[in-house]
């Protein structure tokens, strides 16, 4: 994979997040050749792709940080989110799993946080704290077994793990059968608005492996043409 520090391209939030290191974005290697295979075995993506230039999935940020934001994010809008989301960073010395277990919890509900996402963040720091999630293993881990680990953290379903492996880890042949967007692109793009079952998105999605994560991600550009840049902008 590529680094490409580019610190301007950080939005508050993130900074709040990471005031120590410069943002970096990280494009995927795989890009390329994935945007190769798809244009070859799909007539839809052969469509699709040159529309978009040289635009393509960034990851940035780190694990913790990246769950907790989605967290916080859950079930209100991306500008909500945000808002919560700077005042939240700003409470601790530091974004990291200890430093979220020492804050108070009037003082996370003062920050525009439910009380159960205040329960849910808790048990993300004490799980990142206690070593239960293997992120340094997760190189070597397969994608079934990732979202096992992360699923077990409360707050935290198969579409937020499936949405941190595509943004975060940049796996790269996810297929995320519960995305509403990813859903409703597949029946615009291939059944003319038609509805479209798991089995139909799934039998689409074969001409699409080994690269799921970045038909989806071009299938989420069809429907808004802003780059989806992390899990908070995916579709739920």
């Amino acid at each position: 994979m590529k680094n490409i520090a580019k610190p301007q391209l950080a939005k508050t939030g993130e900074q709040a997040a990471l005031p120590e290191v410069a943002p970096v974005l990280t494009i995927p290697a795989y890009w390329a050749d994935a945007c190769k295979h798809l244009v070859k075995k799909d007539r839809v993506m052969k469509r699709l792709i040159p529309q978009f230039g040289d635009a393509c999935l960034q990851s940035r940020g780190d694990a913790f940080s990246t769950l907790a934001r989605s967290i916080v994010g859950q079930q209100i809008s991306v500008k909500a989110a945000q808002t919560v989301w700077h005042r939240f960073v700003a409470l601790p010395k530091k974004m990291t799993p200890g430093h979220v277990l020492k804050l108070k919890v009037d003082d996370m509900r003062a920050a525009g946080l439910s009380a159960r996402k205040v329960e849910y963040l808790v048990d993300l720091s004490i799980h990142f704290d206690a070593g239960t999630v293997h992120v340094k293993d997760w190189a070597a881990m397969d994608d079934e077994a990732i979202i096992a680990e992360l699923i077990a953290i409360r707050g935290i379903g198969r579409w937020t793990a499936e949405m941190f492996l595509i943004f975060y880890l940049m796996r790269p042949n996810v297929l995320p059968l519960d995305d509403v967007g990813l859903i409703n692109g597949i029946s615009h793009n291939y059944f003319s608005g038609e509805s479209v079952s798991r089995s139909d998105a799934r039998e689409v999605a074969a001409a699409w492996a080994p690269y799921c994560s970045v038909a989806t991600w071009y299938i989420w550009r069809s429907l808004d043409p802003l780059p989806v840049v992390d899990a908070e902008q995916a579709s739920v």
